[in-house]
């Protein structure tokens, strides 16, 4: 009868009258009964260990209320939690720990350390006419799970028939309450010439015989887990291709290069065989295996990969195929569509870099052709009336011959003008500058101011940008 209808009136009518044929038959009536499947359990380190726990009654109930406790040797029972129908009352020291769903009087304990090692008392009450209870007790242990195991083999090179000896040990990196047990050709040892530690995990031969010889395994086992040293885990792995689960996919043209893996110690020999018209042959020894897709004469080829322990005699193989295909060239051509975009996205960005470039260099340079323009268009009254100003306003205006005429004055002195002494023509005393264009021969110029009278000419040239002359 399942404790999720325990409160029902119906199962306990039923109880009722299974426990009235149960004292006509045997003479008596059990009216509770607790039943765990196991009176031990074994839990891993740092995970979770449910306790399962079942029970029944027979006679009508109005409480039931579950307790449970917990021990370790030679210590007083601890109070964990209980319950009342279906209201938890827990220790509050152990509150986050263990978790009880009532009226199921199944324990959680989450998660389980070493600490929690020892035994487990579940106690039921039934509350009716009277008071019924019943308990049992479940011992738990606590482990850690066994690692891989290596075998050392000393001597390494072998030893010598009836004269030398061989000595096996067995190591484990993690693992509690660890039993070894040694095997040749998938067989236990017997200790015929062979003598093992106190241990087991060491075998020692002494002397070696034909007999002894073999490949040899350790078997470690704890209640959790057991691991023997041999290839374990092997897969095949490329460095190319598509891998979907056994099947690898390579471009036509392609090389590809596969690695066949497996733990083991000590390490495992590779065999590589290639199967075609349901034969199949050998191609290669060791780990590796290239394939060149335009070698392969078929689209597709399976291969096996085989890996074999020679101290443990332990082997192991998996199978795959390989499909030549085109997809490279689709690939190769969704690639070129994908850049396309990128392509004009680059284009657009050089010319507008471009444009800008120029921009910035029309702008530098373009004041001066509109500051010369607008001097050319000037009115020659206006140009000249800047002229006379500055005599600058263009240097290509001051290129061509300058020169200076000086007269005597009273005393006889020649002398030479000063920007003070003014620009009339009429003062005989002062110093007439004159701008003549290089267009107009100043020969002409200086022999009209010789037959006006003039007693002493100096002429010197003088060109934009360079020194003068003479």
């Amino acid at each position: 009868m399942g404790q999720d209808a325990f409160m029902e009136p119906f199962s306990s009518t039923v109880g009722v009258f299974q426990c009235k044929i149960y004292l006509l038959l045997l003479g008596t009536c059990s009216g509770l009964k607790v039943v765990v499947p196991s009176y031990t359990v074994h839990g891993i380190r740092g995970q979770a260990l449910y306790l399962p726990v079942h029970y029944g009654f027979h006679t009508p109930a109005s409480d039931i209320q579950i307790i449970w406790l917990f021990e370790r040797h030679h210590t007083m029972p601890k109070y964990l939690l209980g319950s009342v129908n279906k209201s938890v009352v827990p220790d509050l020291e152990y509150q986050h720990k263990f978790t009880m769903m009532p009226p199921n009087a199944s324990l959680l304990i989450n998660p389980l350390q070493f600490t929690d090692e020892g035994n487990y008392i579940v106690k039921v009450n039934i509350q009716g006419n009277g008071t019924l209870s019943a308990s049992q007790k479940i011992q738990v242990t606590v482990d850690d799970p066994v690692t891989k195991p290596m075998v050392q083999i000393q001597p390494a090179s072998g030893a010598v028939e009836y004269v030398g000896n061989m000595t096996l040990t067995c190591l484990v990196e993690e693992g509690t309450r660890l039993a070894y047990q040694w095997l040749k050709n998938g067989r236990p040892v017997h200790t015929s010439s062979n003598s093992f530690s106190p241990q087991n995990n060491i075998l020692h031969i002494a002397p070696v015989t034909k007999e002894d010889i073999g490949n040899y395994s350790c078997l470690v086992k704890n209640p959790v887990s057991e691991m023997e040293n041999g290839p374990y885990g092997l897969r095949v792995n490329s460095d190319k291709g598509l891998k979907v689960g056994e099947v690898f996919t390579v471009d036509i043209g392609e090389a590809i290069l596969f690695d066949c893996s497996a733990d083991s110690y000590p390490p495992n020999t590779y065999s590589w065989i290639q199967r075609t018209d349901n034969t199949t042959y050998v191609i290669k020894h060791g780990p590796l295996l290239e394939v060149a897709s335009e070698e392969v004469a078929q689209k597709t080829a399976d291969y096996v990969c085989c890996a074999y322990n020679n101290v443990t005699g332990r082997q192991d193989e998996t199978h795959f195929t390989v499909i030549i295909t085109s997809v490279g060239l689709e690939k190769l051509a969704q690639k070129g569509k994908s850049l396309s975009p990128l392509a004009s996205i680059t284009g657009i960005s050089l010319f507008l870099i471009i444009s800008m470039c120029l921009l910035l260099l029309w702008k530098k340079y373009q004041p001066y052709k509109v500051i010369k323009q607008k001097l050319e268009g000037r009115p020659e009254t206006e140009y000249r009336k800047a002229r006379t100003f500055s005599g600058h306003e263009d240097a290509l205006d001051d290129f061509g011959i300058y020169e200076f005429v000086a007269f005597p004055d009273a005393s006889g002195v020649p002398r030479v003008c000063s920007a003070s002494d003014g620009v009339s023509g009429q003062d005989l005393h002062n110093t007439i500058m004159k701008l003549f264009s290089t267009s107009l021969p100043y020969s002409k110029t200086i022999q009209s101011k010789l037959e006006a009278g003039y007693s002493q000419v100096n002429r010197t040239t003088v060109r934009t940008g360079l020194p003068p002359r003479g």
